[in-house]
């Protein structure tokens, strides 16, 4: 029982928790708000079908919380070479055999149950995991080793690419935390620069051949990204469906105002598409106001500020990496899964007021939705886990597992069977017995090393069997000696 108390309890961050269920709070509210009209075109008007999903969901990322913030950190560390060669097959899968969902082939249903799942949020978790592990390991005394960047390119690298043929925003978000730990990591600044060049340059040859080479736009959503992109330069002045997304959550953020017009009367949520999640900040503000906006971003803003506080306080310099330098694995994946959701809400936001271009981010913990919701909020967990690590109450823990450990081991070593003595009979010579000798016992030795042996007390049984047991024994002694002189004179021996 209480092992399983200990697995629910609100390990780690204790704020963090309070701000990961103020979101999930917003987000029943204004999923059930925004789903009205999905309601009636899919469910008959049932809107407390989504209400109820949205809740069941949420269960499930307490559920995968307290799950994922059980488990150490080093498994992560370990696992993450395993957890990224998962994703980049998954991402395979998807996109050569994908469901398109919204227009986007980047989905995978699950046999069996029929639930479709997204293998670019799984591949973010991974790529956090092992690029942190590779720059951990990567630390001298003075920099990054610059042979991380080839690692990077060449198992990172591939996964990034299939992600970017579908997934434009996704890519571009993943490329930026990565770069950012980069620059946590000590890497070279020229080095830096060129990375940061190339991939510049990477992006802008996309483009321009988008925009000039026709056929280049037939190349997995290279075609969304680059009409996105070039309507978002334009102003909008085309009218296409990627401006009309853009204005109505426009409209909706000039009809909110300062106080709203109130939970459950928006009106833009009849016009906007995906109002309950790509575009669910605007519905936010049309209802609760910039008030509320700005609530729901000062809260993204405490989870930046929380992750850096963890981070720092999970720099141990009596924890050393394979090169004798302070192991900082922890301190950059928890900076580069915190990055992620906060930078992922920022691109949701900047969408809705309009100063991005249209993108398919959702707003984390807030929109509606069952893959995002999930691996959000594991990568939540992992960051509990490792404030609880770090924390006197996980250190604490620590200590008694190494303690427990340690008498297992006693007890075991305690157990093991000691060798068996070896008993030597002495032969008769000539007729007659050998003039007894006292016999010397070795006393038993442990195969464990450090074990002393224990000190044998040569008079110990005759003290037990006292001066009458002697005796006894002595005569018994001579009695078979004589018989067995008398059975070998009578064989003639």
């Amino acid at each position: 029982m209480n092992d399983w108390k200990e697995k629910i309890a609100f390990k780690g961050d204790k704020i963090l928790w309070y701000i990961v269920i103020m979101l999930m709070i917003a987000s029943v509210m204004v999923v059930y708000s925004s789903t009205g009209r999905l309601a009636y075109n899919e469910k008959a008007g049932n809107t407390f079908f989504y209400l109820i999903k949205q809740l069941f969901l949420i269960g499930g990322c307490f559920g995968v919380m307290f799950i994922v913030q059980s488990i150490h950190y080093r498994y992560f560390y370990k696992y993450a070479g395993v957890l990224l060669f998962v994703s980049m097959i998954l991402l395979v899968c998807a996109a050569f055999g994908g469901t398109n969902i919204n227009g986007a082939g980047r989905w995978i249903r699950l046999p069996l149950i029929g639930l479709t799942f997204q293998p670019s949020e799984l591949a973010k978790i991974a790529i956090m995991m092992f690029t942190a592990r590779i720059l951990s390991e990567a630390q001298t005394d003075t920099h990054c080793d610059d042979s991380v960047l080839q690692k990077f390119l060449l198992f990172v690298g591939p996964v990034i690419l299939l992600i970017f043929m579908d997934n434009f925003s996704t890519s571009a978000l993943i490329g930026a935390v990565c770069f950012i730990l980069f620059m946590i990591a000590r890497m070279r600044w020229r080095l830096l620069a060129m990375t940061l060049g190339t991939a510049l340059a990477a992006i802008a040859l996309v483009l321009i051949l988008g925009i000039y080479v026709p056929q280049v736009k037939e190349w997995g959503r290279i075609g969304t990204m680059v009409n996105r992109i070039t309507d978002f330069a334009k102003g909008g002045e085309d009218g296409d469906g990627y401006s009309y997304q853009s204005v109505q959550a426009r409209i909706a953020v000039a009809k909110g105002g300062l106080m709203g017009s109130g939970p459950g009367n928006s009106t833009q949520r009849n016009f906007l598409p995906h109002p309950y999640s790509d575009f669910i900040y605007a519905i936010v503000i049309e209802e609760y106001g910039l008030g509320g906006g700005a609530f729901i971003m000062l809260l993204y803003a405490v989870i930046l500020f929380r992750v850096g506080v963890i981070g720092r306080k999970s720099m141990r310099k009596e924890v050393l990496n394979d090169r004798g330098m302070p192991d900082i694995f922890p301190a950059l994946l928890v900076v580069g899964l915190g990055l992620t959701i906060v930078l992922q809400a920022m691109i949701n936001m900047g969408v809705c007021v309009g100063l991005l271009p249209v993108t398919g981010q959702t707003l984390p913990l807030v929109s509606m939705g069952g893959t995002s919701l999930l691996f959000t909020s594991a990568a939540f967990g992992v960051i509990l886990s490792i404030a609880h690590t770090f924390s006197p109450e996980g250190e604490k823990e620590e200590s008694e597992r190494l303690k427990m450990k340690s008498e297992k081991q006693g007890r075991k070593n305690r157990r093991e069977e000691y060798e068996p003595e070896e008993v030597l009979v002495d032969e008769v010579e000539d007729g007659e017995l050998p003039e007894m000798q006292p016999r010397t016992v070795t006393p038993p030795t442990g195969r464990r090393r450090g074990r002393k042996p224990a000190e044998y007390d040569e008079d110990r049984d005759f003290d037990i069997l006292g001066e009458e047991g002697i005796g006894e024994i002595r005569d018994e002694l001579e009695s078979e000696g004589r018989e067995v002189l008398n059975e070998l004179k009578r064989r003639g021996r």
